[in-house]
């Protein structure tokens, strides 16, 4: 475990360095991330190279035994480049450059981007190879798809559809160009989708969705492959900034020895809708699932945000510390927060770090220098451990794309729906991993798979296997409507999952923001969206519609399937409804679960093979009274036996230790 934070020393007179430094140690910061934005820094003109000012940073933070994590600066070219290489600039669809005045102002495909980068590369990497303080590197900073037209784009997008559908009239049949008259005669006539129109071939537009993902990792693929020639020894990582993103993050990390991620939750409890790409456990378990391994937090929440909006709320006291925890309590061995002095200069003057702008330390730096004592007391009891889940829900960057191309109905988000799913769990203090829907999930006893939009043979096959032997499947609506090129293919839905489903469905209503009710069991529950009409093949009814011409209709069904069951949700349910549709499966599963958890109360368990550490977080302004189940516990702090009830004070955090038996 370690804890650290983002330093710019270029920002700053080199007379406050050693003093930074060892005010860092003092707070018990042991490692710094450095430099992913100073290329003109380290490079000032062309081949010129200065890593003087670097080289005086890292030995201060050496001097205090403070490790470093060195950026690579592509995320920002400098000027001179831009100047002299413009084709680096992307190019929007009108065919207009986009020119710098904020940073990731560069194409992936742009050949002169790649030769300058590989240049700044291969000297950092080669300089700081040896360095006993430098343990590994960042790669570029929050790589997102770009909406790239220019020519290199064009040709490069050209031969990717070469690649995939070989003969010109084989993509002309896969994409149904027949439409509207939009068949190619020649590969000359293919481009990107210019104009910025949501209304061209959908078949075109996901594809160029996959082509702008792939495009991003192999930039990043080529910067670990450059990043390993010259420091073999060293991790390489990448920051991950949040969801929902075009690009598909378990290829961009493919190239990466683990995940790391920029966390900043919500300090507006209520009404913060301008952090909304930060949601809370979701982003942390999102972020463990890329890699099915423990994380990195490369920037985590220090002070106020602003910047991209107007600002939001000063952290409420202990929420820094409770957000850190709450971290780790999801897998991350290490937290690094943003940053450690708030900038006075540049965009960014207002995303407040842990010091303010006048430097002197205060109420923040107190909770974050808490928190770093407390991991130091504990590493040794965390390190090691992992997560480890019967629940998962699969998710897709191919479902998500697929869905903003052809919204559904009014109120239907993929990434929400996947979203609320999700928080219903995790109300009820059950542990969820989310993993790519292409990966193996014999280890789980219970999978959700929702809104399998695109079919996908290989993820049938998977779940039939999973559920033969014995697994619990949670299909919803929306599932097997389009074949892999987004078209719709031609069946009863849900396409190659009915057979698994044991339903047909017989209409569909998009039903919107017009609720509807179900009598589920004994109980009636609320749903919207989306109604699938269903009817059972082989399955059995557990709910039907209780409102609108459809009542009496079939919307939930089971069926048994080798040794499991599949569920089928043909709708949206609110929240209550999940809890009650999914309460006798997770009993039934003999999985952990306290389904009168306070709200806005997280439990969390990191384990090996010789006890369980229980994370009890109260992420909320609120006291709050939890009843645990009866276990052998004690506090890790104090070392007190715990049984019963637990009283949580606003933002407390109690971590309990449960040796094996």
């Amino acid at each position: 475990m370690q804890v650290g934070v983002d330093y710019y020393p270029e920002h700053w007179d080199p007379a406050l360095w050693a003093q930074d430094a060892l005010a860092m140690k003092s707070a018990g910061i042991s490692l710094v991330r450095l430099a992913e934005f100073a290329w003109s820094r380290l490079e000032p003109t062309e081949g010129r190279f200065d890593f003087t000012w670097l080289d005086e940073a890292i030995s201060l933070f050496h001097a205090q035994n403070i490790k470093v994590v060195i950026g690579t600066p592509t995320a920002a070219p400098p000027r001179w480049l831009v100047e002299q290489y413009p084709d680096v600039l992307p190019v929007n669809h009108q065919q207009q450059r986009v020119y710098p005045g904020v940073r990731c102002h560069r194409c992936y495909n742009s050949p002169s981007l790649r030769q300058c980068a590989q240049r700044i590369i291969e000297q950092l990497t080669q300089h700081y190879a040896d360095h006993p303080a430098v343990i590994g590197w960042q790669t570029d900073n929050e790589i997102v798809a770009n909406d790239c037209h220019c020519e290199h784009c064009r040709r490069a997008f050209t031969t990717w559809l070469q690649r995939k559908y070989g003969a010109l009239s084989n993509l002309n049949h896969q994409w149904g160009t027949v439409v509207w008259s939009g068949e190619y005669g020649s590969w000359s006539q293919v481009t990107t989708p210019l104009g910025g129109s949501p209304y061209q071939n959908p078949s075109l537009l996901l594809d160029f969705c996959r082509f702008t993902s792939d495009s991003a990792a192999d930039f990043n693929r080529f910067q670990a492959e450059l990043i390993r020639q010259y420091c073999p020894d060293h991790f390489i990582t990448h920051n991950l900034w949040g969801y929902p993103v075009v690009g598909d993050y378990y290829d961009l990390f493919a190239s990466m020895d683990f995940a790391a991620v920029d966390y900043y939750p919500s300090t507006d409890l209520q009404h913060d809708e301008k952090a909304n790409i930060y949601h809370g456990a979701l982003t942390l378990d999102l972020t463990r699932g890329v890699k099915r391994r423990n994380f990195w937090v490369m920037e985590q929440l220090s002070g106020t945000p602003g910047c991209w909006h107007p600002m939001s709320r000063a952290p409420f006291p202990g929420m820094i510390r409770a957000y850190a925890w709450q971290s780790i309590s999801r897998g991350a061995d290490v937290v690094v927060n943003f940053r450690w002095r708030t900038a006075r200069v540049g965009a960014e003057q207002f995303w407040h770090g842990l010091l303010d702008h006048h430097g002197h330390p205060g109420r923040r730096l107190r909770e974050f220098s808490q928190f770093s004592q407390e991991v130091a007391r504990l590493a040794e009891v965390i390190d090691g451990t992992q997560l480890h889940n019967d629940v998962a829900i699969l998710f897709s960057h191919q479902q998500l794309n697929a869905f903003t191309v052809q919204p559904q109905c009014d109120g239907f988000n993929y990434f929400n729906n996947v979203k609320q799913l999700h928080r219903v769990l995790v109300q009820q203090g059950i542990g969820i991993d989310v993993i790519n829907w292409l990966e193996r999930i014999d280890d789980y006893k219970i999978v959700i798979a929702p809104y399998l939009f695109l079919e996908n043979a290989t993820v049938v096959a998977t779940l039939e296997r999973f559920v033969t032997a014995g697994g619990i499947v949670v299909l919803t609506t929306r599932s097997g409507v389009k074949h892999d090129n987004n078209v719709c293919q031609p069946d009863d839905l849900p396409g190659l999952l009915s057979r698994l489903a044991g339903v047909r469905v017989a209409e569909y209503d998009p039903v919107g923001h017009d609720r509807q009710q179900i009598r589920l069991g004994a109980e009636m529950v609320g749903c919207s969206q989306w109604c699938d009409i269903v009817e059972p093949t082989t399955a059995t009814i557990l709910g039907c519609y209780a409102s609108d011409y459809f009542s009496g209709q079939a919307a939930v069904t089971v069926n048994a399937f080798g040794k499991g069951q599949v569920y089928y949700i043909g709708t949206v349910l609110d929240d209550r409804g999940y809890q009650r549709f999914f309460a006798p499966i997770i009993r039934a599963c003999a999985i952990e679960f306290c389904p009168d958890l306070p709200r806005d109360v997280e439990l969390s368990i990191r384990s090996d093979q010789d006890k369980r550490v229980l994370f009890v977080l109260n992420l909320s302004k609120e006291n709050k009274t939890v009843a645990l189940t009866e276990y052998s516990r004690y506090d890790a702090f104090t070392g007190e036996p715990v049984a019963g009830e637990l009283l949580l004070a606003p933002f407390d955090v109690r971590i309990l230790i449960e040796p094996r038996q």
